[in-house]
């Protein structure tokens, strides 16, 4: 007797794994470039700390809202289309049996087939069958507005929270250079976890985000610089 088969695809994690991660690399990379900028304008170490909790306070926040009202209005297209499907199948349904019976003819079925498939996956479900085959809609793929803007939030204060610990132990002269190093190791580890979740390369997404975050570190840098000596 066989066992049964069972199938893990990391795809299913992709919604709340972009937002975590968006989110980290967002904590990270601000906050360090943020404290960066104004140590390189020679401020205090208080001010330093005090610029990263506000940093984070505001990004956290941010972030929540953004992904609420984005995902939020992904949500309300979704419902929208729904709900037009739904009224089309009930004044047209015959029209709707042939146009997924179409589909599923475009994706390689004989045109008996196809008309049968369409046949048995109506009676079971309409809307479900319309919704994942016509729409594109599936339960993976559903917006989720609360759970992205908690995501996104708690994921940002942790990545936040990384470069104002190493303001807080790190001495004065070396903060800018320990900010920057842990802050790019942080980034690497954060792109190499992603990209091993979501089934991807390790290198090429840990070298995307560590060549853009220096590069926001140096931009941070130099206005800071520039706005200390005048």
């Amino acid at each position: 007797m066989t066992r049964g088969h069972r199938e893990s695809h990391k795809i299913k994690s992709i919604g709340w794994l972009r937002a975590a991660v968006l989110g980290a690399n967002d904590g990270i990379i601000s906050t360090a470039s943020l404290i960066i900028g104004v140590a390189s304008a020679h401020a205090s170490h208080g001010n330093l700390l005090l610029t990263g909790v506000a940093g984070l306070i505001a990004g956290a926040m941010s972030m929540a809202t953004g992904e609420y009202v984005s995902v939020s209005s992904q949500a309300d297209t979704e419902r929208a289309a729904l709900a037009e499907e739904k009224a089309e199948l009930e004044n047209d349904g015959p029209h709707e049996h042939r146009e997924l019976a179409a589909i599923y003819e475009r994706r390689g079925l004989e045109r008996g087939l196809a008309d049968e498939v369409a046949h048995a996956l109506m009676a079971h479900d309409a809307l479900g069958a319309h919704a994942r085959d016509e729409l594109g809609i599936t339960e993976i793929t559903t917006a989720k507005p609360l759970q992205a803007a908690l995501s996104s939030a708690s994921s940002f204060a942790v990545g936040a929270s990384l470069p104002l610990v190493v303001t807080t132990i790190s001495p004065d002269r070396w903060t800018v250079p320990a900010i920057a190093g842990t802050s790019l190791l942080f980034l690497a580890t954060l792109g190499g976890l992603a990209a091993r979740a979501g089934g991807a390369p390790l290198m090429p997404g840990m070298l995307r985000v560590m060549f853009w975050s220096a590069l926001s570190m140096g931009v941070a840098s130099g206005i800071g610089n520039l706005l200390g000596a005048t």
